[in-house]
Order: C-alpha cells, then structure tokens, then sequence
C-alpha cells in the first residue's frame, strides 16, 4: 500500500513509494506540486507526518475583518447615544447650544455673538451630494431674508482640507460664513445623524425648527420666517422642558 506524506511547503501529498532507493526506503522525495526535495530523515522523525493547513482565502479573511470593524463601529455609536452622556436629546424648544469655531477667513465665530438675527444653522460636507442640491437655496435666502435679519451659518463637517472646503465655497457661491466643523459641536446638535442638517433659531437664541436631510425650498423659507418672526418664549412649546446643555467651546 502507498504511504502518503505531506510536503511542508506546499501541502501537497506525497507518494514515498514513487522514488524508492535500492534499500527499499526513499532517500530522497521531490514535490511534484512544488519542487521541494525532502531527506529520508525527514520521514523518519514524522516530521512530514502532520496533515497540511487548510488554506485560508486572503480576500474572505479581509471581509471579515472589514465586517467585524463596522459592527464595533456601529455598536459604539449605538452604546454612545443610549447612555447618559452621550448627545443630548436637542428639541425645538431648547437654547441653541453654544460653541466657538474657526471660519475659512481665519476668524473666530461664536453663535451667540449673533444673538439679536434669526440664523439658520446648516450642518454639510463636500462630499455630500444632497448638500450640492440644498446651498444655492441658501445663497438664495440669504439674499432675500438678509436685510430682515436672517444670517445663515455652514458648518462643514468633512475631514476635507481648508483649501478644498474653501475651494467649494468659492464654486457654489456661497455668501455666508462657513465655519470649520468639530465632531463635539456635531455632538452638541444631537450627534448630526445625516447630511445635510438644518437648525432654525430665533433671535433669542431658541431652536424654532429642524430639517434633517434634503428637503423643498419651500419648506427651509418656511422654517426661515417662523426664525424671523418669533418672540421671545414664543419657541417654547407646552410640556416640552427647555433645557440644553449649553456648550462653551
């Protein structure tokens, strides 16, 4: 009966019975997988003896992997958003939490320097195609809400360079401050869930509406005039409390 070993290198079983030397044992064994030459004192030891490893696919370990690090990934935000603190629960009656960020003219913004205007906070990124769509409607707005007291705020929430995010302001023609953004201050928002996110605030300084994605132009001039025109308390809504952390960068 033939005796099979397994090469070290490839794997590949080995017939000892194929090359016999005239003492009846096989002085020397070549791989016909792979050309490897093995000693008798090879089968001697047992060293050949174990079976080989199963190859495993390269491509199907990396998928795993790539799985594994998204579900840690998903799982940590998860955990982040249903503990107490993580990012805080923001309703329209709440203070527009405070924050300080650097503009793409090398200033620095504070929101609540801009107390006394209605500002629309607008959360977007370069690469966000909705966005795209959404910022000439806002170049659009503030040329005809600016002069009632409308200033509309970009915040760009991209690990984009500063010349690529100004290079983009530059295209779209963008005519109001657009600020360099911070994930704390995405936190402070509620953790900015989806691009692009709008924040409509009273000139005291209250949350009055919320637009999550892309939506009509209709509806953001809508939510601009409820800014415009709501009095002091006028944003607090029955049974709903008032209070927001209220962040200082």
């Amino acid at each position: 009966m033939e005796e099979f070993q397994f090469c070290p290198k490839c794997g590949s079983a080995l017939n000892q019975s194929a090359a016999p030397n005239p003492e009846g044992a096989p002085a020397t064994i070549t791989c016909a997988a792979c050309g490897t030459t093995l000693q008798a004192s090879d089968f001697a030891a047992g060293a050949l003896n174990p079976p080989p490893a199963r190859n495993r696919n390269p491509l199907a370990l990396v998928f795993v992997a790539i799985v594994a690090a998204g579900m840690l990934f998903i799982g940590f935000h998860m955990a982040r958003r249903s503990t107490p603190g993580g990012t805080p629960r923001i309703t329209k009656s709440a203070p527009a939490p405070d924050f300080t960020l650097e503009s793409l003219d090398g200033k620095n913004v504070r929101l609540s320097d801009l107390r006394g205007k209605a500002v629309l906070l607008n959360f977007w990124a370069t690469w966000c195609g909705p966005c795209k769509i959404e910022t000439p409607w806002l170049v659009e707005m503030q040329d005809k809400y600016g002069a009632q007291g409308l200033q509309v705020v970009g915040v760009a929430m991209d690990d984009s360079g500063k010349d690529e995010i100004a290079k983009f302001a530059k295209d779209m023609g963008m005519n109001y401050p657009v600020l360099l953004g911070k994930e704390a201050v995405g936190d402070d928002y509620g953790g900015v869930p989806a691009l692009p996110e709008t924040f409509f605030i009273s000139r005291d300084g209250k949350i009055v509406d919320k637009i999550i994605g892309l939506r009509g132009k209709a509806e953001i001039e809508d939510s601009i005039k409820k800014a415009l025109t709501a009095q002091p308390g006028d944003s607090q809504t029955a049974g709903e409390p008032a209070t927001a952390v209220q962040a200082q960068k």
